[in-house]
């Protein structure tokens, strides 16, 4: 089983649609082509992957000082935008001081 509950052959045969909505209304992690981290609750989506995402917030990664938070709240992001997005443990990522993390900023993807 996976973290929505689905055993993995199941899993492998949905189609991206139907797997977004098994992910309808979870709390979620994108990270972009351009290296923005946001991270939200999934609201919506369309044939093109464009993504409605609510409660969200953008995590700035930063060497010199902890993480930053930005509230966007109801979010759009294009899907031809979208490097990776996955389903957030609520309760892992409630336990980490974000405000003690300190990493490079996420590079760009090159294609």
């Amino acid at each position: 089983m996976d973290a929505i509950g689905l055993s993995l052959p199941v899993c492998a045969a949905l189609t991206t649609c139907q797997l977004f909505s098994v992910c309808a209304a979870a709390p979620v992690s994108i990270i972009t082509n351009d290296g923005r981290h946001i991270v939200g609750i999934l609201r919506g989506y369309d044939q093109a992957t464009n993504l409605i995402v609510d409660e969200s917030f953008e995590r700035i990664y930063r060497e010199d000082a902890g993480t930053e938070t930005i509230i966007l709240g109801l979010y759009v992001v294009r899907g031809d935008s979208i490097a990776v997005i996955g389903e957030l443990d609520e309760e892992a990522d409630a336990a980490i001081d974000f405000s003690q993390i300190r990493a490079p900023p996420l590079k760009d993807v090159a294609h």
